[in-house]
């Protein structure tokens, strides 16, 4: 009688791939030195920021995704028009 294969845990994969924290928009306002967090809003209704997402009425960025924003920001000036 052969036992039944353990299926792996699909919160392993999560687990291993998430950040410690996720940013605010406040937290954005501070790494950028803005002047309030309407400009993080701004950039998103625009398109224009960090891509972000809603979790229930709270917007969250991924540090990863602001980080790699940030670089196409600084390295690419046709970036800033697009992204």
């Amino acid at each position: 009688m052969t036992t039944p294969k353990r299926r792996p845990d699909p919160r392993d994969t999560l687990r291993a791939g998430l950040p410690d924290r996720y940013l605010t928009p406040d937290d954005l306002v501070t790494m950028f030195s803005l002047p309030s967090v309407e400009t993080v809003y701004a950039w998103r209704r625009k398109g224009i920021g960090p891509p972000g997402f809603r979790v229930g009425k709270y917007i969250r960025f991924n540090p990863a995704a602001v980080a790699a924003w940030e670089a196409a920001q600084t390295t690419d000036p046709a970036a800033r028009l697009v992204a």
